[in-house]
């Protein structure tokens, strides 16, 4: 695959096989980045999992200290009292069975869903359509909830989602270029803490097999592990 100058560049200041420091990949990556906008970094980390086993199905959320520095347009499906409860807490959209068919006819005008276990039977339906895409509502990550205000609250904050793919390896956006190096190193530490937290204890060996931080465009830094 060709690659631009500037992608050249960016990974000629790469020092080649080295893992650094999360503090020193933050900084390389904020260098790196070869987009003319306040570039997203993400973290990627390969694991020792079987995602064929359920024990072994990594997935979760936590919200990250210093955010994301990414807005999100929550959309809450809910009915009764809890509409007036997620519109308080800043939920951009808040409908029941009305919002769910503007979806089926291809509205998809937010970034993440949260529901009331009242409206999942309704969701359900529409499983083919949002699963795909990533936007189901779960209980794992905290989007199935009665508790809508706190849901949507750490939502804007900047709760993020994990989840292992069937290669093994999970990918997570931490924060943006413009961050200061502290900041996104909390955040880094963050998201690979949960991740030791929730190991699964059929797991031998080497859990964590290998780290990178990267920004929209930019190269791949590997970093340090336990």
């Amino acid at each position: 695959m060709k690659r631009s100058k500037a992608y050249n560049n960016a990974k000629a200041l790469i020092e080649k096989g080295k893992k650094y420091s999360v503090a020193e990949a933050c900084e390389l990556a904020k260098k790196t980045t070869t987009v003319k906008y306040d570039a997203t970094l993400r973290c990627s980390f390969k694991l020792n999992v079987d995602p064929r086993q359920a024990d072994q199905q990594i997935r979760g959320a936590l919200v990250l200290p210093n955010g994301t520095g990414r807005s999100q347009k929550v959309l809450v499906v809910t009915q009764g009292p809890k509409t007036e409860e997620a519109k308080n807490a800043g939920a951009d959209y808040v409908g029941d069975k009305e919002i769910l068919a503007k979806i089926k006819e291809g509205w998809f005008d937010f970034d993440i869903i949260v529901a009331t276990p009242d409206m999942m039977g309704e969701l359900g339906k529409l499983g083919k359509i949002l699963g795909p895409k990533g936007l189901m509502p779960n209980p794992k990550t905290g989007t199935v909830t009665p508790n809508i205000a706190q849901a949507v609250n750490e939502i804007k904050k900047g709760k993020v989602q994990y989840r292992v793919d069937k290669e093994g390896n999970i990918n997570c956006l931490f924060g943006k270029a413009s961050f200061d190096t502290d900041k996104l190193v909390e955040n880094y530490n963050t998201i690979y803490n949960q991740l030791l937290k929730v190991r699964p204890a059929a797991v031998k060996g080497v859990y964590v097999q290998s780290a990178t931080i990267s920004s929209n465009m930019g190269p791949a830094i590997k970093v340090e592990t336990l």
